[in-house]
């Protein structure tokens, strides 16, 4: 009986100091370590350039920069593009083709409004629609991943007209 209180106490520190070095680490999804700065936010500024590039960027080809613009945004339940946006996935088709390596995650979102199942649905349907438009101006659809995030990250806190359209988007991740 003491053996088995002994291995218990064991597995439980073993199982704390698991979990205790997997959470430091002191960096973020995107890679940043906390508290210290490069001089960009992320190396996604430099991405698809090489040194000699990064230090003539006036000289850079428009398809080798990447697009400022990485969101879309909706009408309320709708996941059909609207037209004023077709210029800005047209500049993120342009950098994807030009950049076979680089990959995207199409994150789509909702307002509050709308059951939770109702909200995940739409926000796939939205950032479906953003992947097809993408696949038909020729980007490899394995360059592409799609997420759901419903209404589970706004964009905008509050229960206005105005906060639910920042809500019902797409951000195109790099």
């Amino acid at each position: 009986m003491q053996f088995t209180n002994y291995a218990r106490t064991l597995t439980a520190a073993l199982s704390l100091a698991v979990i205790a070095g997997c959470s430091s680490g002191g960096g973020t999804q995107d890679g940043e370590m906390g508290g210290m700065s490069s001089g960009t936010s992320t190396g996604a500024s430099t991405q698809g350039m090489s040194s000699s590039q990064g230090a003539q960027g006036a000289g850079m080809d428009q398809r080798d920069q990447m697009p400022s613009e990485t969101t879309v945004y909706f009408e309320f339940d709708s996941s059909s593009i609207p037209s004023q946006y077709e210029s800005v996935l047209n500049r993120n088709a342009s950098y994807l083709q030009s950049h076979p390596d680089t990959s995207v995650v199409l994150e789509g979102h909702t307002d509050p409004r709308g059951t939770r199942e109702y909200n995940m649905a739409l926000g796939e349907r939205r950032a479906n629609s953003v992947k097809q438009y993408l696949t038909i101006q020729g980007v490899s659809a394995s360059q592409i991943e799609v997420v759901s995030y419903g209404e589970e990250r706004p964009a905008m806190q509050g229960n206005s007209e105005q906060a639910y359209a920042k809500d019902r988007r797409v951000v195109i991740d790099y």
